[in-house]
């Protein structure tokens, strides 16, 4: 389960979201100098400025200025990574508001699951049959990454609504691996502890950064020399070696789930995969 089928080639084209700082940022630095990127986020002079950083060697680097947390421009990041072809999805935009569940807005909460939640969905059930069909054509892996956390695994108060929305995406991501375990593409969900980016200021957090914080560019290199080696990485040197059986489990149990789901459903009528 943790081998790589084939040597994965670099990505062609990879589309980064929540790429203006952090680790989408990172993971942009990170890509190989031979994968053109698209770029999307909410910070547009951000993002042209992570951009600028790329252009180099004749790399093509393009940004889309877009809040996933509203429809029409999740939309419009679907039809401009479409319009790419990309072959790496890399979900990593994200955002939570530090404070008691009932201090914090309705209005809040709502985005955070948004963009959290709604929009990696969204994306990924957009662009993943494109990447299909070009893996299949090409001969070469696509690539799925989301950005979760290790809040994932655990129920955190004062950040009840961030965490619970990193465990649908844990939970999400282990069972859609499950399901495309026979098709052309790598699918990874990454677990980073803390890490020092802007995430804890904009969030509400007034104690700066957590004691033993990463740097962005290790969870970064990190995540990218997992992709096509493991399903789940929890990158934190203190819960790690905790959390890594628990992701282990967690992910045999999806495989085992698919199976005997797919072993049930081929005793009875085939179901057929709706594209949209």
């Amino acid at each position: 389960m943790y081998k790589i089928r084939v040597p994965r080639a670099p990505a062609r084209a990879a589309l980064v979201t929540g790429a203006s700082r952090g680790i989408g940022a990172a993971l942009a630095a990170a890509l190989p100098r031979s994968t053109s990127l698209l770029l999307a986020g909410r910070d547009k002079a951000a993002l042209a400025r992570v951009a600028q950083a790329q252009r180099h060697e004749g790399r093509r680097v393009e940004i889309i200025t877009a809040d996933l947390a509203t429809t029409e421009d999740c939309s419009s990041v679907v039809d401009a990574a479409a319009a790419f072809e990309i072959d790496l999805l890399i979900a990593n935009a994200g955002k939570g508001d530090y404070g008691a569940f009932l201090d914090v807005g309705r209005a809040a909460h709502r985005e955070t699951i948004d963009v959290n939640v709604t929009a990696a969905v969204e994306l990924i059930h957009a662009l993943t049959p494109g990447m299909l069909a070009r893996a299949r054509s090409s001969g070469q892996r696509a690539g799925l990454m989301t950005i979760a956390s290790t809040a994932a695994f655990v129920p955190v108060p004062r950040l009840a609504i961030y965490a619970a929305s990193k465990a649908f995406l844990l939970s999400f991501t282990e069972a859609l691996t499950a399901e495309l375990a026979g098709d052309p593409i790598d699918v990874l969900c990454v677990c980073p502890g803390a890490t020092r980016t802007a995430f804890g200021t904009r969030a509400g957090w007034q104690g700066g950064d957590v004691p033993g914080a990463m740097q962005a560019e290790r969870v970064a290199a990190a995540a990218l020399s997992a992709l096509g080696v493991r399903r789940t990485l929890v990158i934190d040197p203190l819960p790690a070696p905790l959390l890594a059986p628990i992701a282990l489990a967690r992910a045999l149990c999806a495989t085992a789930l698919h199976v005997g789901g797919t072993a049930v459903t081929a005793g009875s009528r085939p179901v057929k995969r709706r594209a949209e």
